[in-house]
């Protein structure tokens, strides 16, 4: 008998989580980590408020979210759909932090004294050359945020033309800024121009007179404080 019951007791268990909505779940996870709301918000750079609306299922994290979530909450992201075979037996997300900086660093992220804070991503994108970027402005509005935390990948002094058209971070004149590059050539003259997805912005062209390097490429966006 005593098996018996038990082994209600797990069926029982097993239904009532597969019942479970989206909200309902990370609820759960983070109540297990002991967790509050505002803990795990901060962890995961989202507002408290709307992680609430989460757990309550009046709002649906986007795909982006639910990395973070997933990361945050050690569990992996089908686990909190409620799909696939790892749902009943759920193995821990792997992750890894990468420097986390509030401006562009002007050399290797190993090195740089800007650094700070560390930030999880999902061990697939973990690389030495990488590192977290916070945005502070709205040139990349509305493709990037201010607020938001992309993945860039160090690599100083790549030419221009290998990059067309890709979000990069770059000195010029010795002064950092996130553009999109691309290069034209007017007259005879190579002209670099840097374009932000703003359009109030007029573009910056940047010809051979002026010191110019990219120092990385935003490959993601890895965190929105929505």
């Amino acid at each position: 008998m005593g098996n018996m019951a038990s082994n209600l007791r797990l069926a029982d268990q097993i239904a009532r989580r597969a019942r479970e909505t989206l909200g309902q779940r990370v609820c759960r996870y983070r109540r297990a980590l002991g967790l509050t709301q505002t803990e795990l918000a901060a962890k995961v750079n989202l507002n408290q408020g709307f992680l609430s609306q989460i757990e309550r299922d009046r709002k649906t994290p986007s795909p982006r979210m639910l990395d973070a979530l997933a990361v945050g909450l050690g569990v992996p992201q089908g686990v909190l759909i409620g799909g696939g075979a790892e749902h009943d037996a759920p193995q821990p997300l792997a992750a890894r932090e990468l420097p986390l900086f509030g401006a562009i660093p002007a050399g290797p992220p190993s090195t740089s004294q800007e650094q700070l804070e560390m930030f999880p991503v999902l061990r697939h994108l973990w690389a030495r050359d990488h590192y977290c970027l916070r945005l502070a402005f709205d040139s990349m509005e509305p493709t990037l945020k201010p607020g938001d935390i992309v993945l860039v990948q160090y690599r100083p002094g790549v030419e221009a033309e290998h990059v067309q058209g890709r979000i990069c971070a770059c000195l010029v004149d010795g002064q950092p800024t996130l553009k999109r590059v691309s290069v034209e050539h007017r007259d005879g003259d190579r002209v670099v121009i840097l374009r932000g997805d703003n359009p109030r912005l007029p573009p910056a062209l940047v010809d051979a007179r002026t010191p110019f390097s990219i120092q990385g490429i935003v490959l993601r966006l890895v965190s929105r404080d929505l």
